[in-house]
């Protein structure tokens, strides 16, 4: 089969199946979520990306929004509240919560704070716990403990 041949008939059975879900195909623009509330990002990247009705949220380190500085020689569970609340203001600051998300990967330099990582994580969620992979690195961007992303919904789960 032609390129241009597969590409009329995947283009006919995605539209296909979109209409037999009784959905019309979306718009796939992007658009840059940002707070100040929330530290600024260090390199090239964005706090949140929203395409369609999903919101992609960028890795988080324990950084202080007001002085930008690492919380480098905090507790794991201080660091986690800090990410956490980071991630918090990027969802309010664009009217969400964190109901809205839906997914989170974590990853902790050293995988013995995994349980007092999770005591903490477990009271940011009030309603649907998301979905969660969590992984061990060997090393983290300014050396923090742990970092965290996730991805939303615009609308929450009921």
């Amino acid at each position: 089969m032609t390129g241009k041949r597969l590409l009329a008939r995947t283009a006919l059975i995605v539209g296909a199946t979109a209409a037999f879900a009784g959905c019309a195909p979306m718009s796939m623009q992007k658009e840059v979520l940002a707070t100040k509330a929330a530290p600024e990002a260090i390199g090239p990247y964005s706090q949140a990306i929203k395409t369609g009705p999903m919101v992609f949220l960028a890795g988080q380190i324990p950084i202080d929004p007001k002085t930008n500085q690492l919380m480098k020689d905090a507790s794991i569970e201080e660091q986690t509240a800090l990410v956490l609340d980071n991630l918090k203001a990027v969802l309010a600051s664009n009217g969400m919560t964190m109901d809205n998300i839906v997914s989170t990967s974590v990853f902790l330099k050293d995988l013995n704070d995994f349980a007092k990582m999770n005591t903490v994580y477990a009271t940011y969620f009030t309603k649907h716990f998301p979905a969660r992979s969590a992984f061990g690195t060997t090393g983290l961007a300014l050396g923090a403990r742990m970092e965290l992303e996730c991805m939303a919904t615009v609308d929450p789960p009921l």
